[in-house]
């Protein structure tokens, strides 16, 4: 189905991981630590569950490089149980998705899935592209565009944007956001401040103070049309 490079330097994880992954149809590419990542990821997988703490440069090093070097791949940061500051700094440094460690294997599998369907979605006649003002967005393709210059989104931002996009005008919670977006029942609400501060940087002139994607207080986030 998809080749997922896992990063960690534990190697019960990575046996554990990697046979649960496999079970489930995909195939798989593995790394102990930093620098062994960056040279697996030139076999460009499809997405990157990637520890934080590995030896070498650890995983934020890992997930910004990466960014820099294949944007557009998703990545899943496994972080230490009860370390909000980690699972921000993740967020914060690229990544799309997380899981605190300890975590169940099924569980990894099902995020997986859930990144992968949203960054390889089905292609109806009626995910047409999207403008807003100077901003285009082609949600077949995966790409967006200010005044014609690329936009570098990742996964998730591009799935929140197109969101937002399709959905001009209205008011979402942050829950209904992880549900929307995330396909989460249930979940940290920090994943979707961080992501919406990260696309602000992004889509907005000033993003201290935002004129497209603003704060509705007491609910949540809007997109108002140029």
């Amino acid at each position: 189905m998809a080749t997922v490079l896992v990063v960690d330097d534990d190697p019960t994880v990575r046996e554990v991981v990697v046979a649960y992954l496999q079970q489930a149809g995909h195939e798989t590419l593995e790394a102990p630590d930093g620098p062994n990542a960056m040279v697996a990821a030139r076999a460009a997988p499809d997405l990157v569950v990637l520890d934080v703490m590995l030896p070498g440069f650890d995983g934020f090093e890992v997930c910004r490089r990466l960014r820099d070097e294949r944007p557009g791949v998703p990545i899943i940061m496994l972080t230490a149980l009860g370390e909000e500051e980690d699972r921000i700094a993740g967020l914060d440094s690229g990544a799309d998705d997380y899981l605190s460690k300890p975590f169940s294997p099924r569980e990894l599998v099902l995020r997986v899935a859930s990144v992968l369907r949203r960054t390889n979605p089905p292609t109806p006649p009626e995910d047409l592209p999207r403008d807003d003002g100077n901003l285009h967005l082609d949600p077949v393709a995966r790409t967006a565009t200010i005044n014609g210059e690329p936009l570098t989104l990742t996964a998730r931002e591009f799935d929140l944007l197109a969101h937002f996009l399709a959905h001009p005008g209205t008011a979402f919670s942050r829950e209904e956001l992880l549900s929307g977006v995330w396909e989460w029942e249930y979940g940290d609400l920090t994943t979707v401040t961080v992501h919406v501060r990260r696309l602000r940087e992004k889509v907005e002139v000033d993003p201290s103070h935002p004129t497209r994607l603003v704060t509705v207080w007491g609910v949540g986030y809007r997109w108002d049309p140029s």
